[in-house]
Order: C-alpha cells, then structure tokens, then sequence
C-alpha cells in the first residue's frame, strides 16, 4: 500500500474523526475524515469533468485551507501532477514557473490571483477558482469516489513538481514520485512514533508554513496517515494568538520564527526586570555552565538558580510559547547554536530537518 492508499483508507476507516481544523479570525472551521473525503470526491469529479487525466498538471495557487487539502488529494488519486505555488510571490515569478511546468489547469484561491495571472500570462490555460472545483458536491455514489482507490500508481510514477523559492537564483522544479514521498514518510512517521510514543488520542499539530513548500507538505501527509488533529493558521497576524489557542504538540517552523519567539520572551522579561530577569540570566548562566562541562556556580549559588528557574521561571515561559510542546521542528536553514540552547534549556528540543 502506497501513501495515497494509506491516507484514503485511514481516512475512510474513522469517518467521524476531526483531522484538520482551520483557525480563522471569525472561528474554527473543522473537517471530519469524512467530510474532507467528500470533498476529495468533489474535486475528483470536477477534474474529470474538466478532461485532465493521469499524466496531467495541475497548478495549485492558494493559502493553506481544508480545500487545498482536498484537491491535493484529488489530484494525486487521478494520477494528476499537483504544482503547488506560493500564493505571495509576484505574477511573474509564479507565472514564470507554470510556464516551466506546463499545467493543463490552474487553480486559483480567490479571484485576485486568477486576474493577476490572466494578466501576467495571456494565452493561459484554464484558470478556475477552488470555490468553482467544489461548487457542486456529488450526491449519491459520487459522493463515495473520494473513498474509491485511486488509479492505479507505481513508485515511479509521480504525483506532484515542487518548486524551490528562487531567493538565491532561479526557481527550480524537483519532481516527487509516489516511491520517494513513501519513503519521506515512513521516515517522518517513525521520528514522530520516538517523540510522541504509544498513545490512543491523536497528536495536535499546529501549521503556519504554506503546504507548496517540501516540509510543509510532508508533514501535512504525516500527519493525515496518522491518528492527527492539524490545525491551520490562516491570518499570519494573528499567528501567536493561533499557536497559543491550538496548544500543539509539535509544530513545523522555520529558523527566522524561533529567533523572533526568543527575542520576544527576552524583551518580556527586560520589560518586567526585577526578580524574573535577575532569576532567568542567573538560571541561564549556570545552565550554560552545566552544558560546557562546568560547575554550575557552587560559590555563587548557581545551582540553587538554576532549580529557582526550572521550577519558576521557565514553566512560566514554556506555558507562553505552549503548554503542550513537546517539540519544535525546524528546517529550511540553519538555526543558531544560541537560540537552540535556549529552547533546550527550557525542555523543548529543537527537531532539525
């Protein structure tokens, strides 16, 4: 059984079962495994419809929702390449890519990016919106085709072209087969086994990056074929409200985030001065102290601020970045010696990728 069978079938299996959630400004908008089948269903049909086949590219231009979810999915059931885009990045760039790739279809996330790409590419293939894809839900049998096997897949076949950034030249795509995502996630699933151990209730998971890029997208598989709540922030603004509300467990980030979460507890604590800070850089010292092979400050009472902090200072500040987390996961680039220290010292391990 491939990855996409796996998912389809777990997904079918527990019907009932929350698996994403997205978190919006207005409230929370959840997805039952059933109901994000449905809507696989949908967009099978409608891709059908619109005459793509196994072999065909399909350009996904949208933030992350419950609806990209679905078309992914669908699109990979079909034997359909998906071509995930950032939806930020200017016409010309993403326009610049799909030339590249040659989509048969692009799927747009809201009418202003289907006008800034019509604008940006005269001649263009098919643009549709994704409120278009899942206007007309199948009832009836078609509504169980998300449930249906997908057409059949080797590991060589591939399911999706994934583009680097273009920040240090130009953008390149890298195609995925059905045999190297298999591989990538029997290997993510068995880091997450190691952290989270045996367990009957599911992992929360919080996610901010957008799905187009590699470890996004993996650890959005991941956690479809495992017993998984993911919750999505769709507002960046509202990002530290969001991680706070989701209370995950893990969560995928990049090195510049973790840098600003660092930042902004030192600036918290200045800010307060008084006994925390004088606790924390005391606790801090003989910590480091500790790591580098040291004595943590027997003389000057380091020890006794280093258990002051553990029993004090940093609950206080783990209970502010999450009560939850069990681990950070971070990739995508280098994350400072300093900044790793500090999340060690507060208990919750940085995961590089």
């Amino acid at each position: 059984m491939n990855f996409l069978e796996n998912i389809l079938s777990r997904l079918a299996q527990t019907p009932s079962r929350v698996v994403l959630e997205e978190l919006r400004p207005s409230g929370r908008v959840s997805a039952k495994a059933g109901e994000l089948l449905e809507r696989v269903g949908a967009a099978r049909t409608f891709l059908v419809a619109a005459g793509l086949r196994k072999g065909d590219r399909c350009a996904l231009l949208a933030p992350n929702s419950i609806a990209w979810v679905a078309l992914d999915l669908a699109a990979m059931a079909e034997g359909i390449l998906v071509v995930p885009l950032y939806a930020r990045q200017s016409p010309g760039e993403l326009v610049a890519m799909m030339r590249d790739s040659r989509p048969s279809l692009v799927c747009c996330g809201d009418p202003a990016l289907r006008e800034a790409v019509c604008a940006a590419w005269p001649g263009a293939p098919r643009l549709a919106l994704l409120d278009e894809v899942f206007a007309a839900s199948p009832g009836g049998e078609e509504a169980m085709s998300g449930q249906q096997s997908p057409v059949s897949l080797a590991d060589t076949d591939p399911v999706t072209i994934l583009y680097t950034s273009g920040t240090s030249g130009e953008a390149k795509g890298v195609v995925l087969t059905i045999g190297n995502v298999s591989h990538m996630l029997s290997c993510t699933t068995a880091r997450l086994d190691l952290l989270m151990g045996q367990r009957s209730q599911p992992d929360n998971v919080f996610h901010y990056l957008p799905f187009c890029f590699a470890g996004s997208w993996i650890l959005l598989l991941s956690c479809l074929s495992r017993h998984s709540i993911l919750r999505l922030s769709t507002d960046l603004a509202h990002l530290a409200d969001d991680l706070v509300a989701a209370a995950p467990e893990y969560c995928l980030n990049v090195p510049a985030l973790l840098e600003r979460m660092r930042s902004a507890v030192m600036a918290q604590l200045e800010a307060r001065d008084g006994m925390a800070l004088k606790t924390f850089r005391n606790a801090q010292q003989a910590w480091l102290s500790r790591q580098n092979g040291g004595d943590p400050g027997s003389k000057t009472g380091g020890g006794m601020w280093l258990a002051v902090g553990r029993a004090l200072i940093f609950p206080e500040i783990r209970k502010r970045l999450g009560p939850n987390l069990r681990a950070l996961i971070c990739g995508s680039a280098p994350l400072s010696f300093e900044t790793q220290r500090f999340f060690m010292m507060l208990e919750i391990p940085v995961l590089q990728v």
